[in-house]
């Protein structure tokens, strides 16, 4: 797992797909305190997991945070600050990795034929929630 990081403050996490799964149970790699949290479940078959229900409470969430998930292809992934400026941490990403966006922007290329998974917070309005940049 790799921390995109930048000031002290944490713009992005990269889970490789050989770094999924290493151990049996719940896994998780995001802190309780992120905005969006990401496991990893690996039970064995006949595994009972206990029905339940999440509890409804108000969160606070001041940025759309998104997670990429690369089936196909590679991209290539550039960073930026909240004020537009690269922060010169690239990053290439492959089948089956995983990376979550917490802050800053971000801009890709596409390397190789790509197929990826987006989930990101909603509601989303595209005018509202999005600045592009200048490249």
């Amino acid at each position: 797992m790799e921390k995109i990081i930048y000031n002290k403050s944490v713009y992005a996490l990269l889970v490789r797909g050989n770094e999924q799964y290493k151990s049996k149970g719940v896994n998780f790699v995001t802190k309780n305190k992120d905005l969006l949290q990401l496991g990893f479940i690996s039970h064995k078959k006949n595994h009972l997991i206990k029905p339940h229900i999440h509890k409804k409470n108000k969160r606070v969430i001041n940025y759309c945070t998104e997670v990429l998930l690369i089936k196909e292809g590679a991209l290539k992934v550039q960073f930026y600050n909240e004020k537009g400026i690269d922060i010169k941490k690239d990053k290439r990403l492959y089948k089956n990795d995983i990376l979550i966006l917490f802050k800053g922007g971000h801009g890709f290329e596409v390397t190789k034929d790509c197929k990826i998974i987006e989930i990101k917070q909603g509601p989303y309005t595209k005018k509202s929630d999005k600045v592009l940049l200048d490249s």
